[in-house]
C-alpha cells in the first residue's frame, strides 16, 4: 500500500491517502462523481441509522420525491433558480426524443416538494406538515473532492410547513440544535459552532439560514449541516396556503434542512492522523477487531479468540480477523488504517496467562487485560476514546480561535488559519472584498456568542455595525 503523506507536508494528499488507505471511496469514471466502497458506505449507513432515528423521534415521517424536476418549477422562485443555475444538470432528451420541457436533476427538492404541499395542505388542521427524504442530488461541481464536494452526493433533506413565521423559526432552530449539533458532537466527536449565515452566504431563496461549522485540522472550516427558515417565499411561489381558524386564506411558512456525505469528510479531517483513519466508537462500523496470533483454526488461541468475538458481539460491533495467510503485523497495519477504535491481540503466551493485549487507536496505548475482564474493560475504553476525540478536537479549536479588532490583526489571523472573531457590518459587498483579499468569508454569527456592549465598527470597512456579537470568519471548504 502507498505510504500515507504526512499532514504537515501536504494536507490535501494526506486526506486522499486516508480515504484510499481505509478503502472508503474512489473517483468514478464521470468527473466529479465518486464510488463509495463498502467500508465507506458502512460509515454512511451508521450515520443514516442514527440520524433517521433522531429525526423520526421528532415525529417526522420519511417520503420520497422524483429525481427529475420540471424546469418551470425551478423558475417559480427567482432567487432559488439564480442561486443554483451554475450547478444545474438538465435533461433535454428522453426516449430518443427531445422533451417538451427540460428536466433538471434535483440539486435540492424544495420546488417539487412544495408543489405537492400546495395540494396536500388545505386547512390549518393540515399543519404542521413535516417530512424527510433520504436521496441523492446533483450539483455540477467544478472543483470536486471526495466526500467534500462531488457532483452527485447522498443526503437527508427535511421539509416542513407551519401556520406562522414564529413556528417555522422555532422549528429550524430546533433541528439545528437538537439534531445536527447533538449528532455532530455526541456521535462524530466533532465540536461545532451554531450560527446564522450572512445574507451573502445564506441558501438561495431562504429568509434565514442557520448552520453548524466545524474546524478541521488544517485550520479551515467545514459547513457540516444547514437549517433554513424559508419564510413564505416558496409558499407564495407554489401557492402553499391554507384556511385559518377564521376561514381566511394564509400562506404557510416553511423550513428545509439537511446534512450529507460531506460529514464523512468532516469525520476524516477531524480525527485522523498520519497512520490513517481514526473513527469515534459511536460511529465506527467495527468497534473492536480481534486478532489471534495463530497458524490454524484448530489452534487453542484461535478458538479463544472466537469465544471473545462471540461474547463482545453481544454488546459491541466486534470482528474476528480469521485470515491465516497474513502475518499479525500486516493485519495491525490494515486495521489501523481503517480506524478501528480498539484492537485486541491474543497469542500463545497471552493465552497461558489468560490475558489479551488491548490497543487504543486514538492514542496507541497498549495494556494487558484478563480475558474474564475484557468485556467491561472494552466498554470503559470505548467511552474514553469517544470522550478523548471530542476533547482533543475542542482543544484544537480553542487554540486556533482568536479575536481581531483591526484589519491588520484580522489579516494576519486569517493567514495563520483557524477561527477569527470580529465585529463586521454584514454587507455583501464588504464580504466580497474580504474574500478577494484573504480568501475567507464569514462562517456565521454564533447563536451562543457573547454580546458586547458599546459601539462597534466593521473590522474591514470601518462602518458602524448593529451587531453586538462578533462574527466568525475562516477559510473554508
Amino acid at each position: 500500500m502507498k505510504k500515507i503523506t504526512k499532514r504537515s507536508e501536504n494536507y490535501s494528499e494526506w486526506y486522499l491517502d486516508i480515504i484510499a488507505g481505509a478503502d472508503l471511496a474512489e473517483h468514478a469514471p464521470v468527473r466529479g462523481c465518486m464510488i463509495i466502497k463498502p467500508y465507506g458506505y458502512a460509515i454512511w449507513e451508521k450515520m443514516v441509522g442514527i440520524l433517521d432515528n433522531m429525526i423520526k423521534g421528532k415525529g417526522v415521517a420519511n417520503a420520497y420525491f422524483p429525481l427529475f424536476i420540471p424546469e418551470s418549477f425551478l423558475k417559480r422562485e427567482a432567487e432559488h433558480v439564480k442561486g443554483f443555475s451554475p450547478e444545474l444538470a438538465v435533461v433535454t432528451h428522453g426516449g430518443g426524443k427531445k422533451l417538451e420541457e427540460p428536466l433538471a436533476i434535483r440539486p435540492t427538492s424544495e420546488t417539487i416538494i412544495y408543489e405537492a404541499f400546495s395540494r396536500w395542505i388545505q386547512s390549518y388542521r393540515d399543519l404542521p406538515l413535516v417530512i424527510n427524504q433520504w436521496a441523492n442530488v446533483v450539483r455540477w461541481e467544478m472543483r470536486p473532492r471526495l466526500f467534500l464536494r462531488t457532483t452527485e452526493f447522498l443526503w437527508q433533506e427535511g421539509h416542513t410547513a407551519h401556520a406562522t413565521l414564529e413556528e417555522a423559526e422555532k422549528y429550524a432552530l430546533m433541528i439545528l440544535k437538537d439534531i445536527y449539533e447533538h449528532f455532530a458532537e455526541k456521535y462524530l466527536a466533532m465540536p461545532v459552532h451554531m450560527g446564522q449565515k450572512s445574507e451573502g452566504e445564506k441558501f438561495a431563496g431562504a429568509l434565514k439560514t442557520y448552520c453548524i461549522e466545524a474546524l478541521m485540522q488544517d485550520g479551515k472550516s467545514l459547513q457540516a449541516g444547514t437549517s433554513h427558515n424559508l419564510g413564505d417565499h416558496f409558499a407564495k411561489s407554489f401557492k402553499v396556503k391554507y384556511f385559518n381558524k377564521d376561514g381566511q386564506t394564509q400562506y404557510a411558512c416553511q423550513t428545509s434542512w439537511g446534512v450529507s456525505t460531506r460529514l464523512i469528510g468532516g469525520l476524516i479531517m477531524s480525527h485522523s492522523d498520519d497512520k490513517g483513519l481514526v473513527l469515534p466508537p459511536l460511529i465506527a462500523p467495527i468497534q473492536v477487531i480481534i486478532i489471534p496470533i495463530a497458524r490454524e483454526e484448530s489452534d487453542p488461541v484461535f478458538k479463544e479468540a472466537k469465544k471473545m468475538q462471540v461474547e463482545l458481539s453481544s454488546i459491541y460491533s466486534a470482528k474476528l480477523d480469521e485470515r491465516l495467510d497474513l502475518r499479525p503485523g500486516e493485519k495491525y497495519y490494515e486495521w489501523e488504517r481503517k480506524g478501528i477504535p480498539i484492537r485486541v491481540e491474543i497469542g500463545p503466551r497471552d493465552l497461558e496467562k489468560n490475558q489479551a493485549v488491548i490497543v487504543r487507536r486514538d492514542t496507541g496505548a497498549k495494556e494487558n487485560c484478563q480475558i474474564n475482564l475484557l468485556r467491561e474493560r472494552v466498554k470503559k475504553l470505548l467511552e474514553e476514546i469517544q470522550a478523548n476525540l471530542f476533547a482533543t478536537a475542542l482543544k484544537r479549536r480553542q487554540e486556533n480561535s482568536q479575536n481581531a479588532d483591526t484589519w491588520e490583526e484580522f489579516y494576519n489571523a486569517i493567514k495563520r488559519g483557524g477561527y477569527v472573531f470580529s465585529h463586521w457590518c454584514g454587507d455583501e459587498t464588504c464580504e466580497a472584498q474580504i474574500k478577494e483579499k484573504v480568501k475567507a468569508v464569514s462562517r456565521c454569527l454564533p447563536l451562543n456568542g457573547t454580546e458586547e456592549n458599546g459601539e462597534h465598527y466593521c473590522v474591514h470597512c470601518g462602518k458602524k455595525t448593529s451587531y453586538q456579537k462578533r462574527w466568525i470568519f475562516a477559510s473554508a471548504y
